[in-house]
């Protein structure tokens, strides 16, 4: 099985809606780097059991991702973030060269302020 970027991201977002179990499990072989025979020896089961349970929950995070969005909710969100930071630095440039408005300047630098609290 190879290890899923995608997966991680979408266990942080819905983890919390899987079983314990199925978290735990998410766990153990994306956050802990276990093998799945090191997980099932841990838990008394079977490696298939390991490997069977994990891939249902992500399946399960992938439908939750599907039906409510939040991921790509929040990849847009970043990149408007990151647009809106770039037409600032243009407006302050623009401003620069031309009219040196004081309150656009104050407008451009609250605008940066307020994107990067957005984006932590």
């Amino acid at each position: 099985m190879a290890k899923n970027l995608d997966v991680i991201i979408l266990f942080d977002i819905y983890g919390d809606m899987l079983t314990q179990k199925q978290q735990d499990f998410i766990s153990y072989y994306y956050n802990d780097d276990l093998s799945l025979a090191e997980i099932a020896e841990n838990e008394g089961i079977t490696r298939q059991g390991v490997r069977d349970a994990i891939k249902r929950a992500e399946a399960q995070l992938l439908a939750f991702e599907e039906h409510l969005g939040l991921h790509a909710r929040l990849e847009k969100t970043k990149d408007g973030l990151r647009e809106i930071k770039e037409l600032c630095e243009v407006i302050n440039e623009v401003n620069r060269r031309t009219i040196l408005s004081r309150e656009i300047n104050d407008a451009a630098a609250r605008i940066d302020v307020l994107t990067q609290m957005l984006s932590e």
